[in-house]
């Protein structure tokens, strides 16, 4: 017979905190890998006359994305957690180029507004090193916003 535990880990925050917090990184994680497998969807199905450019910066903000997936998973499990199990996406057909990079500045701009509001409760509740990794991925997320802001301009 198969004991089973839960996943749980010893931590110095109460209770409370870790469940709200834990609670709170479920639905950005989630954000995160939505945004992550949208930018990779755009970066392979980009099209026209900046295709290089668009595709070459959509790989590297995919490449960046990713990277945050781990490490938010990581966090809420070491707080006594757990993670997403299911996300969305994009499945058009086609869509415009400028159209794709406005779709991923707006998700990239909602996802900077989530991660500020797990931080303001990881600041209230005194998890330094949750608000730690988030404010380097809202700097990241901003940075995002603005390069995807550029090439959406109109002259």
């Amino acid at each position: 017979m198969l004991h089973r535990a839960p996943l749980t880990t010893d931590a110095t925050l109460s209770e409370k905190v870790v469940q709200d917090i834990s609670r709170a990184l479920i639905p950005l994680l989630s954000d995160v890998f939505a945004l992550y497998l949208k930018t990779k969807n755009f970066h392979w199905h980009m099209s026209g006359p900046h295709f290089r450019d668009y595709h070459l910066m959509l790989d590297d903000q995919g490449e960046q994305i990713f990277s945050m997936t781990d490490a938010i998973a990581e966090r809420a499990r070491k707080l006594g957690g757990t993670t997403v199990r299911s996300i969305a996406d994009n499945d058009s057909e086609y869509v415009m180029p400028l159209d794709m990079l406005a779709e991923l500045r707006n998700d990239n701009a909602s996802l900077t507004q989530n991660m500020r509001e797990v931080h303001s409760l990881c600041d209230e509740a005194g998890d330094v090193a949750t608000a730690s990794l988030l404010e380097n991925w809202i700097d990241e997320s901003e940075k995002r916003t603005w390069f995807l802001f550029e090439c959406c301009r109109h002259a």
